[in-house]
């Protein structure tokens, strides 16, 4: 690469982390005292319209300085490179001692983790529950809520629990129950949820025919149950210093993101479309489909428990803080995914 585009590719770095420190459009005299000394304003200023006209970066205002746009922040981020491959979280092992205090309740240790993640990034961070489809029955409980509607409780062998109520058909007596729920127990324990689902119920279907209306009826509602929780769902957490960011001045703006957020099948859809071969991935511009939302970036991983998998991220402005924040997302991902292989995690004493 020569020397000038080098130059320029240093006048583009600086642009960007100045903008993202300041929020303020950044002028070739700023690039010039502060980074580049040996250069004068005059060539500074000959790269920011090179810049320019290459969709870097764009002018707000005549005589303002320059700010970055989507192409830009992804130059950038291209740079960066290195250093988000040599950078790393830590505190990994707060993070191992969350997933072993907590190695019996899932939900509750992505929790804490979710919250770390927005304390240590200061912007909107979300756990995406473990696709449950992929995870092996431990024990299927059912509890009657009244004469016609009942609890199911799914556990999984990776200490994750799903609950769901469902109306019954058929009144079914408590003895009734506790021998149905203990035959599909024997039955289906240690097998994955989404074959429960696709192949072993319909197999214990035309094994008993349409001799008992009621296990035909439990069946189906089994089924039912398991459609409803296999799906993601997706928990935020966020500090009051992510809405003090001045990209939420204006209500219009926490509108947009907040029904951006609302829609979790959008979310779920766009990560699943997105994900890339790396160990993270990064949503800006366009590819958050609406245009309102120009101004944001997700950064999210995929993380798995016993093989089960799932999401984490943050959400936020795209004026962030990108070399800080990649490394965390993708380390807070990898510490779960090694921490949960089977085998590998062990309950330890924890003192208070």
């Amino acid at each position: 690469m020569k020397k000038n585009e080098l130059r320029r590719r240093e006048v583009l770095r600086h642009l960007v982390e100045e903008y993202i420190e300041h929020q303020e459009a950044v002028s070739s005299k700023q690039i010039c005292q502060k980074y580049l000394s040996d250069c004068s304003s005059a060539t500074i200023r000959i790269d920011l319209n090179i810049l320019e006209k290459e969709d870097m970066i764009y002018q707000p205002h005549t005589s303002a300085g320059r700010i970055p746009t989507i192409k830009g922040y992804r130059e950038y981020l291209s740079m960066l490179q290195p250093e988000i491959e040599g950078g790393f979280y830590q505190e990994n092992e707060l993070l191992r001692n969350l997933l072993v205090q907590y190695y019996r309740d899932t939900p509750m240790a992505l929790h804490y983790i979710m919250q770390v993640l927005a304390k240590e990034t200061d912007q909107l961070s979300f756990v995406a529950e473990p696709q449950i489809s992929y995870g092996y029955l431990e024990k299927l409980e059912v509890f009657h809520i009244s004469a016609r509607k009942l609890l199911f409780v799914v556990s999984l062998d990776s200490g994750l629990d799903k609950t769901v109520i469902l109306n019954s058909d058929n009144e079914i007596n408590p003895r009734q129950l506790k021998i149905i729920v203990r035959h599909i127990n024997e039955e289906l324990v240690g097998l994955r949820i989404y074959d429960i689902q696709n192949k072993y119920l319909h197999e214990i279907q035309n094994k008993i025919g349409r001799e008992s209306v009621l296990f035909q009826n439990f069946l189906e509602g089994l089924h039912h149950a398991l459609s409803q929780i296999s799906g993601y769902y997706i928990h935020f957490d966020g500090s009051m210093k992510f809405l003090e960011q001045p990209e939420f001045d204006e209500r219009r703006s926490i509108l947009n993101f907040l029904g951006f957020i609302q829609r979790q099948d959008n979310l779920i859809n766009l990560m699943k479309r997105h994900e890339s071969k790396k160990d993270y991935s990064i949503l800006m511009g366009e590819e958050l489909v609406r245009p309102e939302l120009i101004e944001y970036a997700m950064i999210f991983a995929r993380y798995e428990i016993y093989g089960v998998p799932g999401y984490l991220g943050i959400v936020g402005p795209v004026r962030m803080n990108f070399q800080k924040n990649i490394p965390l997302v993708r380390d807070f991902a990898r510490t779960i995914t090694e921490t949960t292989k089977k085998g590998m995690m062990v309950k330890q004493n924890v003192r208070n």
